[in-house]
């Protein structure tokens, strides 16, 4: 069994590792064509401007069935994780393409990109971080481990849904992180803010106010730093 642990293990290890390094090699390239320094240039097939993600798809289904038709173990199980991983990640730095249908890599719904992939990554991590983070305790009732369990993902949800990634993603193992995260207030921008703080309400104002106060080092800095974005407008 701890042979078994061991390899799967390794493998999370390499896909978080390759998931990591695909995303920043991939966005130091696009802002170097963005820029028009370096060998780098757009991928084109027939005049028609192909996105990152496409390769990264097909990586996905390729890994994907190889995992599954070949089960393979060792070595080749860590060649697959880490494809798998280097698709996911193409894939995810696109996710407001596929998600709004629209090129919005350098505007500021491209944010949800480096949102989405910040959060696969803390997913990740978590996963490689404790073995198991939803085990039942021996002896523990099954209905009070279901309905805790629930109670947990759920405040881990609103948490991420507040724009608090780091806290909502490590509440899943810690949970008074997601207890605290989901009872702060939603960051400006989030799905949360837009569907339950109406313009003018006072949690509305509280929440851009405070925002406005965040220092120089603030999660808006980060994202802008990390993706070549312009930080997010302030209203």
């Amino acid at each position: 069994m701890s042979q078994t642990y061991d390899n799967g293990h390794t493998a999370l290890l390499v896909m978080l590792a390759a998931f990591v390094a695909t995303f920043a090699i991939t966005r130091v390239v696009t802002r170097l064509i963005r820029s028009g320094r370096g060998p780098f240039g757009n991928l084109e097939a027939g005049g028609v401007h192909v996105h990152h993600l496409v390769p990264g798809i097909f990586l996905l289904l390729i890994t994907g069935t190889f995992e599954f038709f070949l089960a393979p173990h060792g070595a080749w199980r860590s060649v697959l994780a880490a494809g798998f991983a280097v698709g996911a990640a193409l894939t995810l730095d696109e996710y407001a393409l596929w998600l709004l249908l629209d090129d919005v890599y350098w505007a500021e719904d491209g944010r949800k990109s480096v949102d989405a992939v910040v959060f696969a990554a803390g997913i990740g991590l978590v996963l490689l971080v404790a073995s198991n983070p939803f085990a039942r305790e021996q002896g523990e009732s099954r209905l009070f481990f279901a309905g805790f369990l629930a109670v947990n993902l759920g405040l881990a949800v609103v948490a991420v849904l507040k724009g608090r990634f780091f806290l909502g993603v490590g509440g899943v193992m810690i949970p008074f992180l997601a207890l605290v995260a989901a009872l702060r207030l939603a960051r400006p921008g989030s799905p949360w803010f837009r569907w339950f703080y109406r313009d003018g309400a006072a949690k509305n104002v509280k929440a851009r106010r405070r925002a406005a106060r965040r220092g120089p080092w603030g999660w808006d800095r980060a994202v802008s730093a990390l993706s070549g974005m312009p930080r997010r407008r302030r209203h």
